[in-house]
């Protein structure tokens, strides 16, 4: 079975909006060499609808300039869940239906993880309650932003476990975390 594996950026006061503006001042090799390895533990991607509209517009133009990263994010199949848009390009499948026994079918095929970027909309209604994320990466920048859009705002609450962390100079802690079982 495949996993589900989120990465989220997010900052120090939980601040998910934008991740992008407070995020280059902290970027280096160890930033880019665990993302790299995130990406390239996965064959799909899965993307919200705002992060799919932001990625397809950034990531086709870095293709084929000898950089194996983002021609490995421009080549993986996407699996975009959005009950507002009517089509997707950039080899994408968009979402429709039951989108949550979609996303299960989708762990149930062999192959490598999935990776999902962001958090939003598709973790509030389908994935925290339905439990189909196997491990989140928090990507905790040594920022205070102070208003925004915050991490899981409006789940239910949910428990978790802490799965392990990676410090980086930068100041940057990963802090990767599985579903807490109900056994404790």
């Amino acid at each position: 079975m495949r996993k589900l594996v989120e990465s989220t950026f997010v900052s120090l006061d939980g601040v998910i909006s934008d991740p992008q503006k407070f995020g280059p001042p902290y970027w280096n090799d160890e930033h880019a060499n665990y993302n790299r390895d995130l990406l390239f533990a996965a064959d799909a991607m899965l993307l919200g609808r705002a992060t799919y509209e932001g990625f397809s517009k950034a990531w086709p133009p870095r293709a084929g300039k000898g950089d194996d990263f983002a021609d490995r994010f421009n080549e993986l199949p996407k699996y975009v869940a959005s009950n507002t848009l009517q089509s997707v390009e950039w080899n994408s499948t968009l979402l429709t239906g039951d989108v949550a026994a979609e996303i299960a079918a989708l762990k149930q095929q062999p192959g490598q993880n999935i990776v999902k970027y962001g958090t939003g909309e598709l973790d509030r209604t389908l994935l925290m309650p339905n439990n189909l994320v196997d491990e989140f990466h928090f990507w905790l920048f040594p920022v205070a932003v102070g208003r925004g859009d915050r991490l899981l705002d409006g789940i239910d609450m949910t428990h978790l476990k802490l799965a392990g962390t990676t410090t980086f100079t930068t100041g940057i802690v990963v802090l990767r975390y599985e579903p807490k079982d109900e056994k404790g």
